[in-house]
């Protein structure tokens, strides 16, 4: 796409891991460097990064002027997001936010491209929104099928990665965070996580809300409902688990019809971003297989005899899928769609 490799992009949030992931991902779609702005906090100021056989500077995002770019590429924390995505708008830099800030906002879209790329019409704010790790592999699995039927109802246990968590909870499960050498047991807290998460399982991510559900529980459901424009009930458990990359997740859904699974492996199959395993060679996807890979692989699909329920189970790259990659094909959308956004810089 030549046309999105002349755009200028200011990825905020650099020295993060999904920051580092905008980088690999636009050198993968042949962005060259000059075009590329490289920003974090002010302790990082003048650091170089690689990018290619190239080196960015690290330019400090409390002075950086994003009337250079064209789209800015946000991951830095929600707060941070709060306050200088509206700056970098205003500066004419269409921003596309990985964190949970904007999400839920009425006039601001929340995007996976597979699904609801329509929507960027509605971008007029300047801000989309990219959605949470787990809703955005959730989504991309349900959407094929609700064309079938509607989608009654989705339960679903996820088990997430830690580095959903950050650079600094891939370390403490390795052992070299800041608690190695201190050893945390199960039900010993550490700096990262509310109980220690080597060898262990830890079902609470996010903080708790009223009614005993976590944040990110909540999200899963409200964020499906927003990307479909439709009232889909998810119930969730959302488990932190022992894994650096890939989160997996395994969904019971209801539908209104009786569909064949062979209809709805057929359509899966279609889909795309997806890869569905066959029907009846009970194969299975794992988190340790996919990771580094760019779609949402289904498998396990089966129907309950007794109750008639759908299950299957879901893995995706939390890091790219659910994060950087679906940032970066927004801004892909964008550029095809480019006349739903006017008198920004460069467009």
């Amino acid at each position: 796409m030549p046309y999105f490799q002349e755009k200028t992009f200011a990825v905020v949030g650099v020295t993060g891991l999904v920051g580092q992931e905008f980088l690999k991902i636009l050198l993968q779609n042949g962005v060259p460097a000059s075009n590329v702005k490289a920003i974090a906090s002010s302790k990082s100021i003048n650091q170089q990064i690689q990018y290619g056989a190239a080196q960015l500077t690290i330019q400090g995002l409390d002075d950086f002027d994003f009337t250079q770019c064209q789209i800015g590429l946000f991951s830095p924390g929600a707060s941070v997001s709060a306050q200088y995505a509206p700056r970098a708008v205003a500066a004419g830099c269409v921003v596309i936010d990985n964190t949970s800030f904007f999400r839920m906002v009425p006039d601001v879209p929340l995007i996976v491209p597979e699904i609801n790329a329509n929507e960027l019409v509605n971008a007029k704010r300047g801000i989309i929104a990219n959605p949470n790790c787990s809703t955005i592999q959730l989504v991309m699995a349900l959407h094929p099928i609700r064309h079938l039927s509607k989608i009654k109802k989705v339960i679903v246990a996820t088990y997430q990665s830690v580095s959903g968590a950050g650079k600094d909870a891939i370390m403490e499960l390795r052992g070299a965070g800041p608690t190695a050498g201190t050893g945390p047991a199960c039900g010993q807290a550490n700096a990262v996580f509310p109980q220690g998460i080597r060898g262990n399982l830890i079902p609470q991510i996010d903080v708790f809300l009223s009614g005993g559900c976590t944040k990110e529980e909540w999200k899963m459901d409200v964020e499906t409902k927003k990307i479909f424009n439709e009232s889909i009930d998810v119930i969730a458990t959302c488990v932190r688990v022992p894994v650096e990359y890939g989160h997996s997740e395994a969904v019971c859904f209801e539908l209104e019809e009786n569909v064949p699974l062979s209809d709805i492996h057929a359509a899966l199959r279609a889909a795309p971003g997806v890869c569905v395993a066959d029907l009846e060679a009970n194969v299975y996807h794992t988190p340790k297989e996919i990771a580094g890979t760019d779609v949402v692989f289904v498998s396990r699909l089966r129907q309950d005899l007794n109750t008639g329920l759908y299950q299957m189970w879901v893995v995706a790259d939390n890091i790219r899928k659910g994060a950087a990659l679906n940032a970066v094909q927004i801004a892909q959308q964008l550029i095809v769609q480019r006349d739903c956004i006017g008198g920004v810089n460069g467009w």
